[in-house]
């Protein structure tokens, strides 16, 4: 753990043994954090904070330039963490993820120096108006597992380049990836007490930066279940809140499958499908569901699943026994209300754990199945077929989820006004449901569990600061208004 600008072990003493999804072996023995540490990082953090915020931008986008380089300077070494201990192909995903997180802190620095706010016109002739950015104070930032280096370096980067502290919670299943990244910080180097990360379980440190009250906004990025409860410990704080998903990806009559079957492949299986984007739930024109159940499992069976240090590896285990237990109970689920696994959908054996999972495609899954109205969080392909549009958006709604959603149609028009009714934060159109570019916003719809505010590019940084007005009289002899 890394407190007030010193790596410490914590006041418990515990420590636990981390493991590794891919190899079964240990990989690290990480401190184990409790509530006075969580205080004392708050505390360091709050010190900190008011000279950062004094620093000038400029300053503050050299130093994220600056960590960029490090995470770059040790791309190949974090890579490897990010396999060994979250699970995901080396070559095929977590050197691209390591690139993405150094992107991360140069787009904070590039867009950061080009924000600019308004003079806004008023009545009173005698009045200007007009608006600045200020750090909002102490962050609270609790990440996931599932991208343990981009998704951390996304707040983190938009945290700091705005003049915020922070107190960062990783997942307790990635600490040496956390660990790895918080040395790039250290170097480059923060101030003592900017930067703090604790180690441990989140039911115990993430809750004590979440609701203490020297935290003055929150970021988290996780399951819906576990949002609502962030959420409800920081009441009153400013949040930025990343969620799950279910969004559907829509396959019209006129579709292009050639288009469409290497996308849907690519969104299913990435990450082994733990992404809260995938692009799991396919409502699929019913004229279309055999043809494209035959494609997509051709296309899953060149799919290699195993050791995710080799080259030719696609897809590597899934993180842990507790998500590959819900993607069975789905796919159970689905069979019993009648859904046909056309293809894979069990575990694979001979492999160095019991998490390495064949992926699967299920079509004629009902309504009422978990696979569509609940998140699943693996590698399975979904079919659900309609028969009209009205079909599609009675589906479409039926799962409280609104993150991301897709649309395959050669029909422009009636793709934007499908894109308008969908009830999700961001639609792509004739591609996968991930959002693609980092410069673009992503977030959860209102009305949905899928979370609050907005993720991506600029959007990020403006999430995680105060906008404040200030009026200005310039004098006049007209007082009357």
């Amino acid at each position: 753990m890394h407190i007030g600008g010193r790596w410490v072990d914590g006041r418990s003493g515990q420590r636990t043994t981390v493991m590794s999804p891919a190899t079964g072996g240990p990989v690290a023995v990480a401190p184990c954090g409790v509530r006075e540490d969580a205080r004392e990082a708050l505390a360091a953090a709050k010190e900190a904070q008011s000279t950062w915020g004094r620093t000038s931008v400029a300053e503050r986008t050299r130093l994220c330039r600056r960590i960029a380089d490090l995470i770059q300077q040790r791309a190949e070494a974090l890579a490897r963490w990010i396999t060994l201990e979250q699970g995901k192909p080396l070559h095929a995903e977590a050197q691209a993820e390591v690139q993405n997180a150094a992107l991360w802190f140069r787009l904070a620095a590039e867009y950061a120096m080009a924000l600019e706010t308004p003079l806004i016109p008023v009545e009173n002739p005698h009045k200007r108006a007009f608006t600045l950015l200020q750090p909002r104070g102490v962050y609270a930032i609790i990440t996931p597992w599932n991208f343990p280096l981009g998704i951390p370096s996304q707040l983190i980067s938009a945290a700091l380049v705005m003049g915020n502290s922070f107190v960062w919670v990783p997942a307790p299943t990635t600490p040496t990836c956390a660990v790895k990244l918080m040395e790039c910080l250290v170097e480059a180097p923060l101030p003592p007490g900017v930067a703090n990360l604790v180690l441990g379980p989140g039911p115990v440190v993430g809750d004590e930066i979440a609701g203490h009250e020297a935290t003055d906004a929150v970021a988290f990025v996780g399951s819906s279940a576990t949002g609502r409860t962030v959420a409800a410990r920081a009441a009153g704080k400013p949040q930025l809140l990343e969620l799950g998903g279910n969004g559907p990806t829509v396959v019209l009559a006129d579709a292009d499958l050639n288009l469409a079957i290497p996308r849907i492949l690519a969104g299913c299986t990435r990450n082994a499908g733990q992404v809260c984007s995938a692009t799991g739930r396919i409502l699929i024109h019913r004229s279309l569901q055999e043809p494209l159940a035959e494609r997509l499992s051709e296309a899953m069976r060149r799919i290699r699943v195993g050791d995710p240090f080799e080259p030719q590896t696609h897809m590597g285990p899934l993180h842990n026994e507790r998500t590959v237990r819900t993607v069975e109970e789905h796919l159970a689920d689905a069979s019993a209300r009648g859904a046909r696994i056309v293809y894979g959908g069990h575990r694979l054996q001979g492999l160095p754990t019991p998490l390495y999972f064949l992926p699967a495609v299920v079509a004629d899954v009902p309504a009422e199945s978990r696979l569509h109205l609940e998140e699943t969080f693996g590698p399975v392909a979904a079919l659900i077929p309609f028969d009209d549009e009205a079909d599609v958006l009675r589906l479409a709604q039926a799962s409280p989820y609104g993150h991301t959603a897709a649309i395959f149609t050669r029909d422009v028009a009636r793709a934007f006004r499908l894109a308008e009714c969908l009830r999700v934060g961001l639609v792509n159109i004739n591609d996968n449901s991930f959002p693609g570019d980092p410069r673009v916003p992503r977030g959860g719809a209102s009305g949905t569990i899928s979370g609050l505010g907005r993720r991506g590019g600029k959007y990020t940084l403006l999430e995680m600061a105060d906008l404040k007005t200030v009026v200005l009289d310039v004098g006049g002899t007209d007082r009357s208004r």
